[in-house]
């Protein structure tokens, strides 16, 4: 193979220059955000090979994704001049794949081995549950998923699993591990592998072989992992016995960007490497060449407050730029509302709002988003999902009100008769379908006609029986109860809130935060029909987008992109920190949010707003939100805080930003400087006040800077004195 001799390092910054060129030895690189991580890896690879201190097939690259592994191989490819043959270049499943088709007899597979999807696992699972006589409606067969792939995470076979050490061993009253053997040795005998399998079943073979773990530490020379910060521990583990031999294991990552231990990643996998490493050399690439110097500082400000960090300092020689704006809005909608009027001005400044990203803390926070975006003719697109109402959970409750609205709408039958699970086989179905088409009858009566006869099994009647009833009652409830209240009633006693409640997978409790938004926006409309009506032209209104678009996606799914003007909503104690989060993980998850702040902040180039309400809609009640203590973390003198309802600066906020522009003044917000004092608030038990959303009102209680107040239209209320005012 000829290479090309070329001298990349004079392209370097020192920092980057030392990574590339300390090649004998275990090697951490601590890569901030923006800091030229992908030219390191690129340019030492080339480093390697233009200086023949090893060929491509003694070179093990491992990456996350397929597209990240194809972008280094042409980069280096075209450093060098050349095709490489041989190298080991691709993700820790396709790497793993590699070797476990050459060595599968050892753990019982042939090299033919299928390895199947989640669909399949899912259908072998169910197999499972009914020949253990375990109800798949109590135990669904996607939680004792969920199970399983989190002990291949962490590198367990069954025979590794004890009670009581590990979660979920209680599944089916302590069945879990019992059904892991048998999903295991079904797999074995279909010659079939999950994904995580690819790594498990090596790492067994190292485990029970040390010749062949010997050949495969011989062979790689050198190997490069990129992303490490995201690694579990099934993946350490298959990384450290590689290296164990020549000792030469690049790591690079950045622990503040550890964003993802709700899918298996282990932070303390890069914290503890200069542990596990001796003679661990460690390099801090802090010269970041994506954003202003304002937008480095607070992000470095903020992530100071972590404990668990290895420590680095984000900066820059470009310019300081604009200051980061906190904003306090009054609620959800106004939030939409100022963030579209902010693009809409950065639009007429002739800049292409492909530059605009909007990146929330969950999922259910896009719906505003794209309402108002959907009313002002905005073009946006959601970036890593679906749009709000094409999501499974809210197609399915719209699928339940449509056929409360009409009896006719066959295709909502069709979409939720079963769903939750009824027990109703797909031959009953066919029978439906077949005597409605013969009978002329739209699909409900059809089945309410058949539940009354001997034509289905006794069950599959009495089912159809008690939903039938339940449509009726719900259609009686139609005319009586608020919309948002309908939707829990139905969502709860058609058993679809529980079986979300049981679903034990990642993404369950995502959903149920949709369906509570879903309330939300129902009670936004006068009628049931008023609310499908808009449902069909929001959909049809996001399929016509024009080329350019704002982008609106989570944080987690932002990390790695960059964009001049990022919007950061939602930054509210409980939303962001999540609160969820905090429960479960006590402190280290309070450090995994702050992360994620890091990350949304670092996605911005030129400007940055991030804004929290003073009140949100939940459940069609307004709750009053304090704002994330992220916004206290961030360094005073890099950011400018201001309201949009203060009585100081009542003003839009595109007269706001160019305000502040202009005079470069700090605007300080209700919950810094201007907190009152309850001595000098002049506010009095039982005094008349009025709020500029819920109208006039009594206060009936006092406590330091809140008070409870009766309002006459509104009813009872938790609010800071600030935004409420004398008559």
């Amino acid at each position: 193979m000829t290479i090309k001799k070329t001298n990349h390092l004079s392209e370097l910054n020192d920092a980057q220059k030392e990574a590339v060129g300390s090649v004998n030895g275990p090697l951490l690189v601590l890569a901030g955000a923006g800091t030229g991580k992908t030219r390191v890896l690129t340019s030492r690879l080339s480093y390697i090979l233009q200086n023949n201190i090893a060929r491509p097939s003694e070179i093990c690259t491992v990456t996350f994704t397929n597209k990240a592994a194809n972008e280094m191989r042409m980069r280096v490819e075209k450093m060098i001049g050349n095709s490489i043959a041989g190298w080991w270049l691709g993700t820790f499943h396709s790497l793993a794949a590699r070797i476990l088709r050459a060595n599968a007899e050892l753990v019982n597979l042939k090299n033919t081995f299928t390895i199947i999807d989640t669909d399949d696992q899912i259908r072998l699972i169910k197999q499972l549950l009914s020949l253990e006589n375990i109800d798949e409606k109590r135990w669904p067969a996607r939680s004792l998923l969920s199970i399983i792939q989190r002990w291949k995470d962490m590198g367990l076979n069954p025979i590794d699993v004890k009670d009581a050490f590990h979660s979920g061993t209680d599944f089916a009253n302590n069945q879990a591990i019992k059904l892991y053997k048998l999903y295991q040795n079904r797999l074995i005998t279909l010659n079939a592998a999950d994904f995580g399998d690819l790594l498990l079943h090596v790492i067994t073979i190292f485990q029970r072989n040390s010749d062949i773990k010997s050949l495969y530490q011989n062979k790689f020379k050198y190997i490069l992992v990129d992303e490490f910060q995201d690694t579990n521990a099934s993946q350490y583990y298959w990384l450290k016995s590689l290296a164990e031999k020549h000792k030469n294991l690049c790591a690079v990552g950045d622990d503040d960007q550890s964003i993802y231990s709700w899918r298996g990643a282990d932070v303390s996998n890069i914290l503890n490497f200069e542990k596990d490493f001796q003679n661990t050399k460690t390099i801090r690439l802090e010269e970041n060449y994506r954003s202003t110097g304002n937008i480095l500082a607070a992000a470095s400000g903020l992530i100071s407050k972590n404990q668990s960090r290895l420590g680095k300092t984000l900066w820059t020689e470009g310019d300081i730029g604009n200051l980061i704006n906190i904003r306090t809005v009054y609620d959800g909608k106004e939030e939409a509302e100022s963030i579209s009027d902010e693009i809409e001005a950065y639009q007429r400044n002739n800049n292409s709002i492909n530059n605009v990203a909007i990146l929330v803390r969950a999922g259910f926070q896009t719906r505003t988003f794209e309402e108002r975006f959907l009313k002002i003719g905005l073009p946006y697109q959601v970036v890593g999902g679906l749009r709000f109402y094409e999501r499974l959970e809210i197609r399915d409750a719209i699928a339940y009100l449509r056929l409360i609205n009409s009896s006719d709408d066959q295709l909502a039958f069709e979409r939720i008769i079963n769903k939750p699970k009824r027990g109703l086989g797909d031959k009953t179905i066919r029978h439906i379908e077949q005597y409605s088409r013969s009978s002329k009858l739209n699909l409900e009566m059809a089945a309410r006609k058949l539940s009354e006869t001997d034509e289905l099994s006794s069950k599959a009647s009495s089912t159809i029986r008690l939903f039938s009833k339940n449509l009726d009652k719900w259609r009686i409830d139609l005319a009586g109860k608020k919309l948002g209240e309908l939707v829990e009633i139905v969502l709860e006693e058609s058993g679809y809130i529980e079986m979300l409640k049981k679903d034990r997978s990642i993404e369950a409790p995502g959903r149920l935060d949709n369906l509570k938004e879903l309330v939300n926006a129902i009670n936004e409309f006068e009628s049931l029909q008023n609310f499908l009506e808009h449902i069909q032209l929001v959909m049809e209104g996001a399929n016509n987008q024009d080329i350019e678009t704002a982008k609106i996606m989570t944080l987690h799914a932002a990390k790695g992109l960059e964009f001049p003007l990022v919007f950061l909503p939602g930054w509210e104690e409980g939303l962001f920190p999540n609160q969820r989060s905090i429960d479960e993980n006590g402190e280290s998850g309070l450090e995994e949010e702050r992360r994620l702040a890091y990350v949304g902040i670092t996605r911005a180039k030129s400007d940055l707003w991030i804004f929290n309400a003073n009140s949100r809609l939940t459940h069609g009640q307004w709750i009053d939100c304090i704002p994330s203590r992220f916004l206290d973390e961030l360094p005073e003198k890099n950011i400018s805080r201001f309201s949009s309802y203060s009585n100081n600066y009542n003003f839009k906020s595109s007269i706001a930003s160019e305000w502040l522009m202009a005079n470069n003044k700090k605007v300080i917000n209700h919950y810094e400087d201007n907190k009152y004092d309850i001595n000098d608030s002049n506010f009095k038990l039982m005094e008349r006040i009025f709020h500029q959303k819920f109208g006039y009102g009594k206060i009936i209680d006092i406590d330091g800077d809140k008070v409870t107040i009766d309002f006459e239209k509104a009813g009872e209320k938790k609010l800071m004195l600030t935004f409420i005012e004398k008559i």
